[in-house]
């Protein structure tokens, strides 16, 4: 286990650099600048600013002062967005927000996702299975600006309506549904697909056999037998798929003005404020590998055979 866990943290570590070298070269090879607006300064203050900020020095230069900071836990100051506000600080203020609407919508969607799968693994073949499958067919295959567009033309409303258009933290519940829906809709139907494969092939195991063979009721060798072999391709999916639903459904949270991570990045993209760019790609890099280590720690839980070990090796 600890030969395991220090394997995937040299890992982690090399994978968190290349991610924050090729966003920076990325973000530099792009022409333009932070300063060129539409009142674009003159070029003695857009020099004074280039030096002032670093952005003066050769790229190599930058690159190396901005690992150095980092690993003194300083990802820079924003130059536009929230001008000299440390980017730590407007990460640690947005992140809840997205947080909490990926965390609601995951909630619904693996509430909803494993047992409708389950059902249509249970119905294999009959017009509750086809209708099942179409519906998540649908789901999977609209994108989710596509999704909230549709919710937010077909059921948003006024801020004293049940579906407000515009996010509120103080509307209160009402103020998440939509975001929440349409952030939520793709993984539920995935997660479907992915429990309905799964459990047909759980139940086309010698043990599920067996099972019936002692005379146990279906619903016992579905959910206690077979189901949690066939939560190990989910857990699989949720890893990524959860430091992504909570660092912000980017589009989504653009849609619904949703004032989380997600629609900081857009922006921050938009206005060229490359520290924010840099700080919240190397966050959800680092959240997604954390994630993605979480559930090889899971694997364990749900299925005792599966050893850490051999399979970090």
């Amino acid at each position: 286990m600890a030969k395991y866990t220090l394997k995937r943290l040299g890992m982690a570590i090399i994978t968190l650099l290349l991610v924050a070298c090729i966003t920076f070269l990325l973000m530099n090879t792009i022409p333009g600048s932070p300063w060129l607006t539409e009142k674009t300064p003159s070029q003695a203050t857009i020099d004074a600013l280039n030096e002032k900020y670093g952005l003066n020095e050769p790229e190599i230069v930058q690159l190396g002062k901005y690992f150095k900071n980092l690993f003194k836990g300083d990802m820079g100051v924003s130059l536009k967005m929230q001008k000299n506000r440390p980017v730590v600080d407007i990460i640690l203020e947005m992140f809840p927000v997205s947080a909490k609407i990926g965390a609601i919508a995951l909630l619904w969607a693996v509430l909803v996702g494993v047992p409708l799968g389950c059902i249509a693994a249970y119905n294999r073949g009959k017009w509750v299975d086809s209708l099942l499958r179409i519906v998540g067919t649908i789901g999977i295959s609209m994108p989710s600006f596509v999704v909230a567009s549709l919710l937010l033309t077909g059921l948003g409303g006024s801020d004293d309506s049940i579906f407000p258009t515009i996010f509120k933290a103080s509307l209160g519940a009402k103020a998440y549904i939509l975001p929440c829906f349409a952030l939520g809709l793709y993984p539920m139907c995935y997660i479907s697909r992915q429990a309905r494969s799964s459990m047909l092939d759980a139940l086309g195991q010698d043990y599920i056999k067996t099972a019936r063979a002692k005379g146990l009721k279906n619903s016992a060798v579905i959910f206690k037998h077979a189901l949690r072999n066939a939560l190990i391709p989910v857990i699989t999916y949720l890893g990524p798929q959860i430091a992504f639903t909570l660092c912000g459904g980017f589009v989504v949270e653009t849609v619904f003005s949703v004032p989380g991570l997600g629609r900081y990045f857009i922006q921050s993209i938009q206005n060229r404020d490359y520290p924010l760019i840099m700080g919240t790609t190397v966050f959800l890099a680092a959240f997604i590998i954390f994630m993605n280590f979480f559930v090889d720690i899971l694997y364990v839980v749900v299925d005792p055979r599966i050893k850490l070990e051999k399979g970090g090796e």
